[in-house]
């Protein structure tokens, strides 16, 4: 079975969180995750789960000042300071809601962004995280969508991973953003399935409904299931024609949502 989990960062955002969540339950999903949901009272996030039983897989910390252009913070050398403040936040955001995971975003190389900043920032995440039971996510980003990110490569992922040496540090395997890195999406979980803890999908190259383009999510899903993948799938695209009739792809042989 496929169990999905739905995106708010990018789906049912034409209402608030809390609404969003109730949308995710309506629509069959069975959990939600989210980027940015710091401008919401964690009690509020956390009575709209409770109403709906989704669990939320996962937030983001926060990217630093957009304005220029900064997409994370936890690899930018003479950023410790924030870096770590933003990583705080989530984590107790996270544990007030009961988020499974922080995903730490990294920062772009031209900030200053340096692999041992980002080991030592991810040591104090993740001993943190540990502390409440949660996990951290890395993600490689591609770079058509995030020029100049630092965490470009699972491989890189990997090693740093393994120089950080945390047992609840692991990757997040986006399979849009792996695509466009390069493909071979099969091969590419079954050299690192031992350190994913997310799998996310989009349709590749437009990053829409993930019903149509290079990958065919009918298959992939169900395969990397029966390749040991035991988590949920997120599905964090941009909606183009708004219908959700993707998800009968996955739906279980009794016609439910499988979800």
């Amino acid at each position: 079975m496929v169990a999905l989990s739905a995106n708010l960062g990018f789906l049912f955002t034409d209402r608030p969180l809390p609404e969003a969540i109730l949308a995710a339950k309506a629509a069959g999903f069975s959990a939600v995750e989210c980027h940015w949901p710091y401008d919401f009272d964690p009690a509020e996030i956390k009575a709209a789960l409770d109403a709906t039983g989704l669990p939320m897989v996962g937030i983001n910390t926060l990217r630093g000042d957009l304005a220029r252009g900064e997409n994370g913070l936890a690899a930018l050398s003479g950023r410790e300071e924030e870096a770590r403040a933003v990583i705080r936040q989530a984590v107790e955001y996270a544990a007030a809601i009961g988020a499974a995971n922080v995903h730490v975003m990294a920062g772009r190389k031209g900030h200053g962004a340096e692999t041992a900043t980002f080991v030592a920032n991810l040591r104090f995440a993740a001993e943190l995280a540990g502390a409440h039971g949660i996990g951290i996510l890395i993600e490689p980003l591609n770079p058509h969508d995030a020029p100049d990110y630092f965490l470009n490569s699972i491989q890189t992922a990997r090693a740093v991973i393994e120089t950080v040496g945390a047992p609840n540090l692991k990757i997040m395997f986006d399979c849009y953003h792996q695509q466009r890195l390069g493909g071979e999406l099969i091969g590419t979980f079954l050299r690192h399935k031992d350190l994913i803890g997310h799998v996310q999908f989009a349709s590749a190259p437009d990053r829409a409904e993930p019903d149509h383009g290079e990958v065919d999510y009918a298959w992939l899903l169900p395969a990397l299931r029966r390749l040991g993948y035991a988590g949920r799938f997120g599905a964090e695209y941009r909606p183009v024609s708004g219908s959700m009739d993707w998800m009968r792809m996955f739906h279980a042989e009794d016609g439910a949502p499988a979800g």
